[in-house]
């Protein structure tokens, strides 16, 4: 099956929120740090979203990567295309508020008092250094919004929004090739045999250099800066993904590089949540991404509004979901330590659960583990066994906790009688009949209306 379009929306954007927000707290530590101390998945309540760092993040913050990020988004949304004035000022009013993380040459541009138009290129003209990362790691919305206009229009874009705090053209071009690989990975093409087409399309001066780290026996040993200049932060987020299988594995290689960890990672995540999509990126990492944007009012972004800003990237309606209520039915204990209930049975439910939710819920309940997967009640899943597995991993680890683990989408009945069957497939052993035989006995509410669910079920081991 074909992955749906939005679903690499989606990835794109929460993948690359997902990515800072991981690589945060190793932010210029040594290589090898995150796999020294996550040596395998850590599916449990405590997973790699471990906060920390020398700026003390939360689990799961994301840092001004995301931040301005989400400010460039928000602007061509309302906006309806690029108004570089709105950019910049929206740029502006977030440094004076004083974000706990800001680039030196970011914060040199913007606070120097000078319009949109001047301040990146006279600081350039003085200091010729303005090559850094910082206007690549937060292009990932202005990529899927641009992708549409094909590769020349987006390129243009890229290198447009990168000159409004980055003088030097070298960052313009990393971001207009990153534009143009996202784009053909929105369209579900391969964007690293799309390398050489996007090089074409880079002036002559700035090609060999990218090309360069671009090449496929480029590795990050190569690499003649430290990552946080812009050729080896697309270069190393590149090379993570042409080694890779998973959004996960891309996550471990660039992480474990060590140095600018946050926004090497925000960069790869774009491109690789473009790839692989939602459903590819592990939900204990989308669960927790979060975080607030100073100067832009007192909000706090989740990942139900990262879903609602993406959609709205691509032409949607940009407002948080708000479910009707359902009849709230009282958990029930379907197999040992693993229950079930509708959306508003485990929104009122004990605290002491682990909760998976198998549906969008407006407001997260306020449990201390809560797992949001995604999965909808139709035939379009086309990443469905993956994130079946995705779900009993999980499951797996809370219950070896001794946690009990409380399941459920709106009604209780289609996806949580999925998933309570394949748990019972793999914690006991069961054929597909027995297992829908049992939960059927234990749980009335129990549908078997959808065909690639049945089929997901016999394909669990």
């Amino acid at each position: 099956m074909t992955m749906p379009r939005s679903h690499r929306v989606a990835g794109a954007v929460i993948g690359s929120a997902v990515g800072d927000a991981l690589g945060a707290p190793f932010e210029f530590g040594p290589a090898g740090q995150f796999s020294a101390r996550f040596p395998t998945d850590a599916r449990g309540a405590a997973t790699e979203m471990c906060g920390g760092g020398a700026l003390r993040w939360a689990p799961g913050e994301f840092t001004d990567d995301t931040q301005m990020a989400l400010l460039l988004a928000q602007s061509l949304v309302e906006r309806g295309g690029l108004d570089e004035a709105d950019v910049f000022d929206r740029f502006r009013r977030w440094a004076d508020a004083n974000p706990p993380d800001i680039g030196n040459q970011t914060r040199a541009v913007l606070g120097s008092g000078l319009p949109w138009d001047r301040a990146a290129a006279e600081h350039f003209a003085r200091s010729g250094h303005a090559a850094g990362n910082g206007s690549l790691m937060r292009t990932t919305p202005a990529a899927v919004f641009f992708a549409p206009q094909g590769r020349e229009g987006t390129m243009d874009a890229a290198r447009r929004i990168s000159a409004l705090t980055h003088g030097d053209p070298s960052a313009g071009e990393g971001c207009a090739v990153f534009h143009e690989l996202v784009r053909v990975a929105l369209d579900g093409g391969d964007p690293l045999a799309a390398v050489d087409d996007a090089l074409a399309a880079v002036p002559t001066e700035h090609r060999g250099r990218w090309a360069t780290v671009l090449a496929p026996e480029w590795t990050p040993a190569d690499a003649t800066e430290s990552n946080g200049a812009v050729w080896p932060t697309l270069g190393q987020a590149v090379w993570a993904l042409r080694g890779a299988t998973s959004f996960a594995e891309v996550m471990r290689r660039v992480i474990d590089l060590g140095g600018d960890t946050d926004t090497v990672a925000a960069v790869a995540g774009g491109l690789a949540g473009a790839v692989f999509g939602i459903a590819g990126i592990p939900m204990r990492w989308t669960s927790v991404v979060h975080g607030r944007v100073p100067g832009d009012g007192d909000r706090r972004w989740d990942l139900a509004d990262l879903h609602a800003l993406a959609a709205a990237l691509t032409g949607s309606r940009f407002a948080r979901h708000r479910p009707p209520s359902t009849p709230g039915l009282e958990p029930r204990e379907v197999a040992d330590g693993v229950w079930a209930s509708d959306l508003d049975g485990a929104r009122h439910s004990s605290r002491d659960f682990a909760v998976i939710s198998l549906c969008r819920v407006g407001e997260p309940f306020g449990h201390p583990v809560q797992r949001f997967a995604y999965l909808t009640d139709d035939d379009a899943n086309s990443e469905l066994d993956a994130v079946l597995a995705d779900v009993l991993d999980d499951i797996e680890a809370l219950r070896a906790e001794g946690r009990p683990v409380l399941v459920h989408c709106h009604a209780g009945q289609s996806r949580t009688g999925l998933v309570l069957r394949a748990w019972l497939r793999r914690s006991q052993g069961l054929t597909a009949q027995q297992a829908t035989d049992t939960v059927a006995g234990r749980w009335p509410h129990l549908s078997r209306w959808n065909d690639s669910f049945t089929a997901a079920l016999e394909r669990v081991h």
